[in-house]
């Protein structure tokens, strides 16, 4: 007898729901060329998502699930068209000068800010452990919310829902505080430049070491580099963490902190974020945390929209 049957690694598909996810497809890529001009990305993003809606029962629901994320890259994705610079003014200076007042290193006669003392003080070996620390920022929350996904479903959807939240939060900050990065004081001044290019700043180091171009095809497809108030980079660990310890993972914890704390780091240290970016980031997680735990306690609505949703990713 088989462990699963043909029903439970194939169920069959409706075709209202055939047809919505057809048109949702077609409206997002047709959306998209108009608004941002045609890239592949789109279609990649379209083939994935129905790719895996329809390769088998496991595939659909991890779709399904991760729903809530690929809304929030599209939301990221379509921050191109409303620069956070056009709605008020970028914090360049008064930023920098309020880093130094804070947390200046004094060093030969002067001041210089967390992030400058460190660009000076480089090292081959940190430049090599920080960007390997950088490049969790993502697969670390993704795969977390996957193993969620498949073990504790409802976990899964407070991590993701949390998860929107915290970003929503630091894109009202964006969009409220424009801050310039650290990086582009060392490159451009003190004048804003609008249009300006991404930068991968320190982490460069870690793709010459290496011959690679990892960070650099990261950071040219960012939607805004006046969004490093705050550091969501500095965020996502603090969301991981939490709900790691929420569902007692022991060692894993370990790692998770260890991660977070490394992610802080080589946020000041590779010239991204100051250390009040990364503290703002730190703090809009703890916020957003403990608004979605107000709002899944006080909303009985919230509370049966999650209980459907868990039972569209549990068939």
């Amino acid at each position: 007898m088989d462990l699963y049957s043909s029903a439970e690694l194939f169920p069959p598909v409706k075709i209202k729901t055939a047809i919505t996810l057809a048109l949702l497809s077609a409206a997002y890529v047709a959306l998209s060329s108009v608004l941002l001009g045609f890239k592949t990305d789109q279609l990649v993003l379209i083939g994935l998502v129905n790719g895996l809606y329809y390769l088998s029962g496991y595939t659909r629901r991890f779709v399904t699930g991760f729903a809530i994320f690929i809304v929030y890259w599209i939301i990221f994705d379509y921050m191109k068209l409303f620069p956070n610079y056009h709605y008020n003014p970028v914090h360049i200076g008064d930023l920098y000068n309020t880093e130094k007042s804070l947390f200046g290193i004094h060093t030969n006669g002067t001041i210089l800010t967390p992030n400058e003392y460190l660009k000076a003080n480089s090292r081959t070996w940190i430049d090599v452990v920080t960007g390997f620390f950088y490049l969790c920022w993502i697969p670390v929350p993704l795969g977390f919310a996957a193993y969620l996904l498949f073990t504790r479903p409802k976990e899964f959807l407070g991590f993701a829902f949390t998860f929107f939240l915290v970003n929503l939060l630091g894109f009202v900050v964006y969009y409220t505080f424009p801050a310039a990065p650290p990086w582009f004081i060392q490159e451009h001044g003190f004048h804003f430049i609008p249009l300006t290019k991404g930068s991968t700043a320190g982490l460069a180091r870690f793709d010459n070491y290496f011959h690679a171009g990892i960070f650099k095809s990261i950071y040219t497809k960012g939607s805004n580099v006046f969004a490093a108030m705050p550091s969501l980079h500095s965020s996502y660990p603090v969301i991981v963490l939490y709900y790691g310890i929420k569902n007692r993972l022991k060692y894993a914890n370990i790692v998770f902190a260890i991660v977070m704390v490394g992610i802080w780091f080589t946020a000041v240290y590779a010239s991204h974020h100051y250390v009040l970016d990364v503290l703002a980031g730190i703090t809009t997680a703890v916020c957003g945390i403990s608004l979605f735990n107000l709002i899944l306690n006080r909303s009985k609505g919230f509370q049966r929209f999650i209980s459907r949703y868990q039972q569209l990713i549990t068939r």
